[in-house]
């Protein structure tokens, strides 16, 4: 029987460059590789079950433990018995009150005119970046930016705007940037506010006053910081910069907030034009109603003495585990924010490192090329507020015990 034109498609996808390397180190390490793990069950202290068996898991981004908050499940519970499942329809249509409510809260929080919520923070970027320019703009983006920002570049980019890429976190590469892009008429400068793969922080407000002095906005993805950094967890663009005006802020929902979706700050007027204009808000379907429930419970626990109890204790284990890699000689990128990075460098050596802690108790997200540069895989450390003091203590001492084994191996080779 001949082949089906949908068997050789998949035959020539499997041709493809990244995806004949990604099959290759499954195939050569398929005991290192922990990717696509199915999770049995869950605790309340980050425990997490794989084929039976209870590691702590430092790979979850929930990062003050809202999602076993007994406040944000009985808002779930809420809202399931009010608005059944899912309300079935695009926003272009209607929006149920509670996602009228949850962005009401979402902007009295932050201190904005107002917010838009999507489906999430990948769908925000896909559907905002686009939204927001013309054919006489332009769109420039940190050249480590979330895949997310880069990929809304590329759908700007389709419909006529000039783009570009400029050196990491660098406000007078960006600067230079910006004049040799030839004219527009405005710019989009799209950064992280916490990047992922780092932890760390860029300069905002020097990206910011270079902004206003080129007649550009500066769109920070604050994804990872959202509920984290800064006063009252509000993230790291109104943290930073000391007038946000000319910032567009985006944040993620089912981070430390622990619910669904994604959302950007923005003014009245400037919400009526996303709305028309955003193609993944008006054809994507919405953040299920049960959620925007939560959403709105997670806004008062930002704003209540429990946010202080958990951002203290979310500090804390960040502050344990970054002194507990120092003093075993151990330097990380980050240590401000709850993603904590150990660059081991060689793939192989990040997926053993990776599958040593595993084996030891402790599952951590070995990142290797292309989600990083080729040679410079990282082990990420997501650190919680519900994560254990011994936990945090015997994950330092596990990974200076894990990056040992690796050096005593190159040594003996």
């Amino acid at each position: 029987m001949d082949s089906l034109p949908l068997d050789e498609l998949t035959a020539a996808i499997r041709r493809n460059g990244l995806v004949r390397f990604l099959e290759q180190y499954e195939k050569s390490h398929p005991d290192l590789h922990l990717k696509d793990l199915s999770v049995e069950a869950l605790d309340d202290d980050r425990g997490m079950w794989v084929n039976g068996r209870r590691v702590v898991n430092f790979g979850s981004d929930s990062f003050l433990g809202l999602d076993r908050h007994p406040r944000i499940l009985a808002a779930l519970r809420r809202g399931v018995e009010k608005w059944g499942a899912h309300n079935g329809t695009s926003r272009a249509f209607s929006s149920v009150e509670a996602n009228v409510e949850a962005e009401a809260k979402l902007a009295r929080w932050l201190g904005v005119e107002d917010t838009l919520i999507y489906p999430s923070v990948t769908l925000t970027n896909l559907g905002a970046i686009p939204a927001l320019v013309g054919r006489q703009d332009l769109v420039l983006c940190d050249q480590l930016g979330h895949h997310s920002l880069q990929e809304g570049m590329r759908l700007a980019q389709a419909a006529g705007a000039k783009t570009g890429l400029f050196p990491h976190a660098d406000p007078e590469k960006l600067r230079l940037a910006l004049d040799e892009a030839g004219p527009y008429r405005l710019a989009l400068v799209c950064v992280d506010g916490i990047y992922s793969m780092s932890g760390t922080v860029p300069p905002l407000a020097e990206l910011d006053r270079v902004c206003r002095e080129r007649r550009a906005i500066l769109y920070v993805d604050d994804a990872h910081a959202m509920g984290v950094h800064g006063p009252r967890g509000r993230g790291t663009a109104l943290a930073h910069i000391p007038d946000p005006s000319n910032t567009l802020v985006v944040g993620s929902l089912s981070k430390a907030f622990s619910c669904f979706g994604g959302f950007i700050s923005c003014s009245r007027e400037l919400k009526k034009i996303l709305k028309m204009r955003s193609s993944s808000f008006v054809f994507g379907g919405p953040v299920p109603p049960a959620y925007l429930e939560a959403v709105c419970e997670a806004c008062d626990i930002m704003e209540s003495v429990e946010f202080m109890r958990l951002s203290g204790l979310l500090a804390r284990n960040i502050r344990l585990l970054v002194e507990g890699l120092a003093e075993r000689g151990i330097n990380c990128l980050g240590g401000g924010t709850p993603i904590v990075t150990v660059l081991v460098g060689d793939e192989e050596d990040a997926l053993r490192a990776g599958k040593t802690l595993f084996d030891l108790g402790y599952y951590v997200q070995s990142v290797t090329f292309p989600a990083v540069e080729y040679h410079r895989a990282v082990l990420r450390l997501q650190v919680n507020s519900n994560h254990r003091e011994s936990d945090v203590q015997g994950l330092a001492e596990s990974v200076a015990s894990a990056l040992g084994k690796l050096h005593e191996k190159k040594r003996a080779a």
